[in-house]
């Protein structure tokens, strides 16, 4: 699935694809990836307008036009490539025909993925709006703290990395991020969420920057499908600590694979303490 470091890649990659590029005509063979409105009006909207900027909130894109702004969710699979003549494949479910002769097509090989039309150019607009006013603080944002996450923590007994997967609590982790955040944290993914002290929230944040600026450097992680728009793989797989991995670079011990929330989770069961 793509999180945060991947989208981020992927927004970095469309800013050199599609800025400055006018729709000449939108196809959609999938069209229910659209969500907040009908395709014929989707596509009449599009007609004409070009592509400024392609920002970010959490996992979301947030593509501006000169008078909409798109959001798309990659959700499990979805991606964008840059074509010119090749046919259409049966994954690229929404295709934006430029001016130019190029396309940008969305693909999704499980159709998860969702896009959003507003009719404005006022961001505050649009975040206010569901899905982004949902979306919580990414750990790098200025106004992340201890008090705003033991905020957002309340009383929940749920375990860690179930709280940390949610993206209302705190934006940008996805499964193999948090599995990294943790084991530097030195936290059991299992341990209630109540639980932690200022102290472990407080590296939970840090660690947090560190492993998800880090992927952004790396690309992101390439664990089965994602490239970035681009068709280039991230590379932070290679500096993975324990997610996937067999033994604990730590203190050699055994890393185990178990189930936490339904998500395959890697924990090194000497270093990383219940606090249940």
């Amino acid at each position: 699935m793509p999180e945060l470091p991947e989208v981020e890649t992927v927004r970095k990659s469309l800013l050199d694809l599609i800025i400055g590029k006018t729709i000449r005509d939108v196809t959609a063979p999938y069209s229910k990836i659209i969500r907040n409105m009908e395709f014929p009006d989707f596509r009449s909207a599009l007609l004409g307008q070009t592509f400024l900027d392609v920002k970010r909130k959490g996992k979301i894109l947030i593509l501006v036009l000169n008078r909409a702004i798109l959001l798309s969710h990659l959700r499990m699979e979805g991606k964008y490539v840059l074509r010119h003549e090749e046919a259409v494949g049966k994954h690229e479910h929404v295709i934006f025909w430029f001016t130019d002769g190029s396309n940008l097509r969305y693909a999704d090989t499980r159709k998860f993925g969702v896009m959003d039309l507003f009719l404005t150019t006022d961001l505050s607009k649009v975040m206010a709006c569901e899905p982004l006013c949902k979306v919580g603080l990414e750990p790098m944002d200025p106004e992340m703290s201890v008090a705003y996450l033991k905020n957002q923590f309340g009383r929940s007994q749920k375990p860690i990395k179930t709280t940390l997967l949610d993206q209302t609590v705190m934006a940008g982790l996805g499964n193999i991020y948090v599995d990294e955040v943790l084991f530097l944290s030195k936290i059991h993914p299992n341990s209630k969420t109540n639980a932690l002290s200022d102290r472990q929230i407080e590296d939970i944040i840090k660690n947090s920057q560190t492993v998800l600026q880090k992927a952004i450097e790396l690309g992101g992680t390439t664990i089965r499908s994602f490239v970035s728009s681009h068709e280039v793989s991230g590379r932070f797989q290679n500096v993975l600590l324990v997610h996937t991995k067999e033994i604990c670079p730590q203190c050699n011990g055994k890393i185990t694979k178990i189930r936490v929330g339904g998500r395959g989770t890697y924990v090194c069961e000497n270093c990383q303490k219940n606090l249940t």
